[in-house]
């Protein structure tokens, strides 16, 4: 795998002062040495945070000349999220995406997922992109060695299976229905009335394939992309977690980094913040799901949220409030 070259490898490549003289080169710090770079994630494109993150990687090329060579990887050089992010803590690839996992592989975001505890995008986007979100940046450098460059999401999930709609909470009880691997997501899922069968994204469709599951949960951005309407039957719109993840980046390859090229890498990681965020929150729609999936041959609807963030309030919001006391307060307060 390529690394960000160090000044140390830098000055060996270039021979030294015996190097420069015997070949006429100029010294190694007037020189602009193209530091090759990777974006590690599970999925390729044309899953949702992969466009993101391609269009971010060739945008940093583009637009730095070459100076920052940057490639992305959709399930090529690491399959799981938690190699990819311990590849980057490691300094084995300089940026990685934790996927659907952050909760597991950063626990701290682990809030945004209680069930119905984020309404809004709009209240996701100022919680994240505010005080809130530059105080899990700093913790992350302290606690992980990444360094955040942007925050984005897979969007509000829905409950889609083979066995029947869902209409209220009653309608999952007894339905064997995938979680992440995080505690969060099985809670919610139990707490709901469902049975949480945690799985890696990987062994989904397969598990569904063989009755190991009943279903699981996608945004609508993923449902085709992610060929779980070749499994399923009934995609029902509970909006029950709100998909938060990001992208970060080994923290000592962030600090060799110039200070005019973090600039670029955060500008232009907002920028890919902005196309994740339109290509996910356009589709969040009853009409595009419909149009989507129903003419591959599943059945859309959209239950009344009112007796599922009920059950949430009662079930799972009291043991998470007291878990991340002071996240919380912050995300409950904020107003968009």
């Amino acid at each position: 795998m390529d690394i960000v070259a160090s000044r140390r490898t830098v000055l060996q490549t270039a021979g030294g002062l015996a190097g420069i003289l015997a070949t006429g080169r100029a010294p190694v710090f007037a020189q602009v040495a193209a530091k090759k770079m990777q974006i590690a994630a599970v999925n390729p494109v044309p899953e949702s945070g992969a466009i993101a993150l391609d269009w971010f990687a060739k945008a940093l090329t583009e637009r730095t000349k070459g100076a920052l060579d940057v490639s992305y990887h959709g399930g090529t050089l690491l399959t799981k999220e938690i190699d990819i992010m311990n590849a980057v803590k490691a300094g084995n690839i300089a940026f990685g995406n934790p996927g659907g996992a952050s909760a597991t592989l950063f626990p701290e975001m682990g809030v945004f997922l209680v069930g119905y505890l984020i309404s809004s995008y709009q209240q996701a986007y100022t919680i994240l992109n505010g005080k809130v979100g530059d105080d899990l940046d700093r913790t992350f450098q302290q606690k992980y060695g990444v360094k955040v460059i942007f925050y984005f999401d897979y969007g509000f999930r829905h409950f889609w299976n083979a066995k029947r709609a869902i209409n209220v909470p009653k309608d999952l009880r007894g339905l064997k229905i995938r979680s992440q691997p995080s505690k969060v997501f099985a809670d919610t899922i139990n707490g709901l009335g469902g049975v949480a069968v945690p799985l890696g994204w990987a062994e989904v469709i397969t598990a569904a394939q063989q009755g190991v599951i009943d279903g699981a949960d996608l945004p609508v951005v993923n449902m085709v992309p992610l060929k779980a309407y070749e499994v399923s039957k009934y995609y029902s719109m509970t909006g029950h977690n709100y998909g938060a993840t990001l992208i970060a980046m080994n923290l000592q390859m962030w600090n060799d980094l110039s200070p005019d090229q973090q600039k670029l890498v955060l500008d232009t990681g907002r920028e890919a913040q902005s196309v994740v965020r339109k290509v996910t929150e356009d589709v969040d729609t009853l009409a595009s799901a419909k149009e989507q999936l129903e003419s591959r041959g599943m059945t859309v609807n959209q239950p009344d949220p009112a007796p599922f963030i009920d059950l949430a309030k009662q079930k799972l919001w009291p043991q998470y409030e007291k878990q991340y006391s002071g996240l919380w307060e912050q995300i409950i307060s904020t107003k968009v």
